[in-house]
Order: structure tokens, then C-alpha cells, then sequence
């Protein structure tokens, strides 16, 4: 009997069977989830330019037993719904990171989960829908949420998708696609062919993401990516069938098609080792500048203590060492034009942290921000030079050390240098002692800009509450009428 690529059949396989059973892993799962609604509701509040791509294609339309879109007071058919979840967690690229050879945000994929097993939950509740498994509680979110972000991450580790001009996002619609064909309850042969669909899918190119032809497309790719996702995996449940080797067929397969005739690597197997190592963003940059913003920070510290109180006079270079990865994503010099462009250009955000004296906000990256149009800071920005370093490239790529590492020298004016300030762990790393802390203050704090205290901390008891029903969690996320947004 022929049989579908192997790598289909893993994915498979991990999902269907794969028990979880490490305490870290559930621990984080929550954790993650409390930060990504934290994420969804600052963009709610905060983000006109967000607020404009939501809600149904149709105006004024509802959905029977729809996604109840958190933060506004949409209720959406479940692939508008995966659209807009997706985006309201990415577009102010605060949500979560993890990074190998290619990088993701696997929080990106509760677009698709939430959407979808809010609308099965309440359609199940509602006798318009017959669904026996798996059940639709918390402990089933965590779980799809453990699984999405461990077949994004693990597929990212080795496999450099934008070294042939892919965008990460096909890592979104892939983990998506399998996890959602589970909770839909689709058969194991179903969710084969769904996977089969995402490798035969058009693939969205990087260019959006470098240089001039950087735009805010950057914030809504996952919530296309989830949207995607979602349909392929109805078009399956609808009874649409799938290929068996769209990645190793000669010639027309993805491999040779698309991957200039490589296979995929996959270093370890699907556990849960990604929600166990993920990055949290403690501060909205992107996430391989938030070690260089620490080490920035300290150096401002330091010229402080010798009565240096302008770092644009006072500096005469700032020297970063760290990854290939940051050199690439976000080593960016001349013109910045929008915000999407600030917010990955290092440059900016160091030379904001020094100017500032704390990290960069969202209303920093804006057009209509005082930093965009100040002479200081470009002036700052073009005394920092970075360069890759290989040892450092080496230490993020080893998933055993997995550093986030940044190394600072700043040279003064007056002939003085400030010696290296070398970050490896910083605050959002799994390995710093006060991640876990930070990102619960930091959800907490998104989730009031829209709700009492007193409900943010029923909220933040939700996310624990293994057997409550997903519909019942989303519920909680409906703005007060005083602060609804849409």
C-alpha cells in the first residue's frame, strides 16, 4: 500500500499519540497561554491599525455559535476567526520566539486553536454540531498548544527555510493544520491528507520583512498562516483528499520544487522540549535585540556614574557582537519608514534604550512618535557597528545552550571604553531565574489596559483550570462595555 512522507507520518503520529507528562511542559503551556492573551488584548487596546483588519468580511454579520473574538465584540465564522486571533496575538510583536536555524513565534498558532475549538465548543453546545473527542476543556488547549509549538519549533532547529526565501510562517500553517485536524476530530488518514495540503499550498516569500519592502504585512502572515490552516483542515473534514509525497516527489514535490532538492532534518524528536524553551518578550522588540537593549542599559548606567548624561556626544561607537541570526533579521542601516521597520532594526531600539533610559515601547516604533523623526537618535544609530560572531552563532544554534547571547563595548569621546557587557540569558529566557515572574507581570499589566484587576486575576485562575470549557475561558475575554473597542 503506498504511503505518505515520513515526516507527514511523524507529525501524525505525534499527535495523535504522543502522551505529555513532563510538569515543565504543562507549567509553561499556561504560562504561554496567559502571556499570548495578555498579547491579544494590548493589541486590541492599543492598535487602530490592528483594529482595521478585524471583525467578518461582511460587516455587521455574526456567525451562529462563532468565535467570540477577545477584546471585541466579534463573533466570527472559525477561519476569520483564526485570521484575526493569529493577528491580534503577532502585530505588535510582543508574543513569544523561538529560534534554530530559521525563527517563529509559536503562540502564532492560537490563532487557529482557539478559533476553532471555541466555535466547536459552543457549536457542540448548541446540538449543531456532533463531535465525541477530544473534549473541549482547557487541559485539551494546553495540549494542542504543547503540540502546535512543538512541531513549529522542532521543524525551525535545522531546517532554514529563509535561506530559499520562505517565510517562517509555513511552520504556523503546518503545526496549525495537524493540531487543528485533531481537535476537529478528523481520522489519522484525514489529518495526513491535511498535512499533505499545507506542502502543496503556495508559500509566502520573506520579502516583507527586509529592507524598503519592509511593511506591517509582517504582523498579520501568522493570521493568514492560521486562516489557512484552518480551511485546509475543513476542505479535509469536508471530504477532500490529500497527496502521499508532496515533499519527495521528483520534480514536482516541495523538496525539489521549492527546497533546492534537500530533505528536512529534524534533530529530535516531537516531545515538548519548544514550550519548555521558549522566548518570552519581556519588552516589544524584536527578540534578538532584547539582550543588546540589557546590555545597553547597563553601559547607560555606567556613564551615569561618571556624570555621561548624552550618550549622543558622550559615545563615539557602540560595538555589538552577537548571532548570525540578529546580524541578518535586524542589522539595518539608512532609512527607517515605517514602524515595522523600527521595531527590527537594532539600531533604533539600542540607540532608543540609550536615549530613553529603559526599554522601547509600541508607541516608540510609530510615525507619529518623537523618536522616529528625532536627529539624536539617527545620529546615535549610526555610531553602532554589529558583527556575527561565531562562537556566539554557535551557542544559539546548540539546542543543549540555545544563548540568546549580545556582547556590548561602547567607546567614549573622551578616550574611554566601557569594557564588554556580555548578556547570554536574558530576562524571557527559559534559563533566567526571573522569566517566569516578568512575563506574568507583563500579562498582567496587557490584560488591564481592557479589564478591572479584579478580573484579570479570575482570568490568570482560568488559564489553570484544566477541566473548564474553552467556550467559558473565551467568555471572559469580552471587553467591559465601557472599554470595547469594536
Amino acid at each position: 500500500m503506498p504511503k505518505h512522507d515520513q515526516v507527514i507520518v511523524d507529525i501524525k503520529n505525534y499527535v495523535f499519540h504522543h502522551v505529555i507528562d513532563t510538569p515543565q511542559a504543562w507549567q509553561a503551556a499556561r504560562l504561554a497561554l496567559f502571556d499570548s492573551m495578555g498579547c491579544a488584548i494590548q493589541t486590541a487596546a492599543l492598535s487602530a491599525d490592528c483594529r482595521r483588519l478585524l471583525g467578518p468580511v461582511v460587516p455587521r454579520t455574526t456567525t451562529p455559535c462563532g468565535f467570540r473574538l477577545p477584546g471585541t465584540d466579534h463573533i466570527l465564522d472559525p477561519i476569520k476567526g483564526s485570521f484575526d486571533m493569529a493577528t491580534l496575538i503577532r502585530y505588535l510583536d510582543h508574543n513569544d520566539a523561538i529560534a534554530g536555524a530559521d525563527w517563529g513565534h509559536p503562540s502564532d498558532n492560537l490563532g487557529s486553536i482557539l478559533a476553532v475549538s471555541d466555535w466547536l465548543c459552543r457549536s457542540v453546545k448548541n446540538g449543531t454540531i456532533e463531535h465525541k473527542s477530544p473534549p473541549l476543556t482547557m487541559e485539551t488547549l494546553w495540549t494542542a498548544l504543547i503540540k502546535a509549538y512543538e512541531i513549529q519549533g522542532c521543524m525551525l532547529l535545522q531546517n532554514a527555510f529563509h535561506k530559499h526565501g520562505i517565510d517562517h510562517v509555513i511552520l504556523v500553517k503546518l503545526a496549525s493544520t495537524a493540531v487543528v485536524s485533531w481537535l476537529l476530530g478528523l481520522s489519522e488518514w484525514q489529518t495526513m491528507d491535511a498535512i499533505s495540503q499545507v506542502w502543496m499550498d503556495g508559500q509566502p516569500l520573506r520579502v516583507y520583512r527586509h529592507g524598503d519592502n519592509t511593511i506591517p504585512r509582517k504582523g498579520w502572515a501568522a493570521g493568514d498562516a492560521c486562516m489557512k490552516a484552518t480551511h485546509l483542515a475543513l476542505l479535509t473534514r469536508a471530504g477532500q483528499p490529500g497527496a502521499l509525497t508532496p515533499l519527495s516527489m521528483p520534480r514536482w514535490g516541495f523538496y525539489d520544487a521549492s527546497f533546492q532538492g534537500q530533505t528536512f532534518e529534524l534533530p529530535r524528536k516531537f516531545g515538548s522540549w519548544v514550550v519548555e524553551n521558549t522566548i518570552f518578550k519581556v519588552m516589544p522588540v524584536e527578540g534578538h535585540a532584547i539582550s543588546s537593549v540589557e546590555a545597553a542599559l547597563q553601559h547607560l548606567s555606567a556613564m551615569r556614574a561618571q556624570g555621561l548624561e548624552n550618550p549622543v556626544s558622550d559615545i563615539n561607537s557602540i560595538i555589538i557582537r552577537t548571532n548570525s541570526a540578529t546580524d541578518t533579521i535586524i542589522n539595518k542601516q539608512g532609512p527607517l519608514h515605517n514602524a515595522a521597520d523600527r521595531d527590527h532594526c537594532l539600531q533604533y531600539i539600542v540607540s532608543l534604550a540609550f536615549l530613553k533610559g529603559s526599554p522601547p515601547e509600541i508607541a516608540d516604533y510609530q510615525n507619529n512618535s518623537a523618536w522616529a523623526r528625532s536627529m539624536a537618535l539617527s545620529r546615535l544609530r549610526e555610531k553602532i557597528h554589529v558583527r556575527a560572531d561565531e562562537r556566539l552563532t554557535q551557542a544559539y544554534l546548540d539546542p543543549e545552550v540555545k544563548s540568546l547571547a549580545a556582547g556590548m563595548e561602547v567607546h567614549l569621546e573622551n578616550g574611554n571604553v566601557l569594557g564588554e557587557v556580555m548578556i547570554d540569558f536574558p530576562i524571557g529566557h527559559s534559563k533566567n531565574a526571573n522569566t517566569q515572574t516578568v512575563v506574568r507581570h507583563k500579562a498582567r499589566k496587557n490584560l488591564k489596559l481592557m479589564f478591572p484587576a479584579e478580573h484579570v486575576m479570575r482570568l490568570e485562575a482560568a488559564v489553570e483550570d484544566e477541566s473548564m470549557a474553552i467556550s467559558d475561558f473565551i467568555d471572559m475575554f469580552v471587553p467591559p462595555r465601557s472599554c470595547s473597542r469594536l
